[in-house]
């Protein structure tokens, strides 16, 4: 700790998500050293108070918290153990991956990371950039409940935690979280579809069916991108089928058939192949609008 008591924070990967959540601790007074492959996109942090780190290991140095925001499981494994960070980070630590990555990975590394001393939680987070830019963002954290209680203060300036069972939960919670994302988003674009083929306002539809029975933040949000056709990412589509594969996965293991989620999924992975990875994930709308041969409004 510092000599204000605040806990010393390594954050690695600064990209959408991470750099937000990063600011956010740094505005609460927490010493942060900040790492990213592309270190353009960590120098911004500094100008807010962050030590920038050349690379994992001298991140971690010293850290009593190390935050992970990665792409996915092979980039967690690749920064944590490839490139020596769980090396250098001490015993007594804690690691909080933030990243969504499949559970039997977060299992593994907290394993791995306990041989070591150091304590892990997965902790992956819904609510985007604007959550994490607010401090809003719902975090669903699997491990130690100890441990979790402990980094109260460290998980407060993100948003709202909770505890949702052993290892590898948080990771579960959020694949059944990206189920409803993924569904729903199909559900708006859908619904978008329809109202325009009828001759009705695809703007006027939302704000006549908010806080109605069919109101969620995807109506607010992504209906909002959808209507005003702004899909620069917030939540690439390619991390969204990221996900979904990996709920695919996961449902093979348990013996499950989730249809809904295979038809989205099914959906995602023809519009990512076309090239679209870098977009919205409520983009969607694109797909559907092609494959009902529909220019958008």
């Amino acid at each position: 700790m510092n000599a204000a008591g605040k806990k010393k924070i390594a954050f690695l990967g600064t990209g959408l998500m991470g750099a937000p959540m990063a600011r956010r601790l740094l505005g609460a007074g927490f010493p942060v050293t900040v790492w990213n492959r592309d270190i353009a996109k960590a120098e911004p942090l500094a100008a807010a108070g962050a030590r920038l780190a050349r690379d994992p290991a001298e991140a971690v140095d010293g850290a009593d918290v190390v935050f992970t925001m990665l792409s996915d499981g092979s980039a967690v494994e690749d920064v944590l153990f490839a490139k020596g960070a769980a090396e250098a980070i001490s015993q007594g630590a804690t690691v909080i991956d933030t990243s969504s990555i499949a559970p039997p990975v977060a299992k593994d590394h907290a394993k791995r990371l306990a041989d070591l001393g150091i304590a892990h939680v997965d902790a992956p987070v819904s609510g985007g950039v604007v959550g994490a830019e607010a401090g809003s963002l719902a975090i669903m954290a699997g491990g130690d409940a100890a441990v979790i209680q402990g980094l109260a203060e460290v998980f407060a300036p993100l948003g709202r935690v909770t505890h949702v069972g052993p290892s590898g939960a948080g990771q579960i919670c959020k694949l059944a979280n990206q189920q409803i994302v993924a569904i729903t988003i199909g559900a708006v674009a859908e619904a978008m579809m329809l109202v325009e083929a009828g001759g009705a306002s695809r703007e006027k539809f939302r704000e006549a069916i908010r806080g109605g029975f069919a109101e969620s933040r995807i109506l607010e949000l992504h209906g909002q991108r959808m209507v005003e056709r702004r899909f620069e990412p917030g939540g690439p589509s390619r991390l969204q089928l990221k996900d979904l594969n990996t709920v695919a996965s996961m449902a093979e293991t348990y013996g499950l058939e989730l249809p809904l989620t295979a038809d989205v999924r099914a959906a995602f992975d023809t519009f990512v192949q076309a090239g679209n990875g870098e977009l919205d994930h409520s983009a969607l709308l694109l797909h559907l609008e092609k494959i009902n041969h529909r220019k958008g409004a």
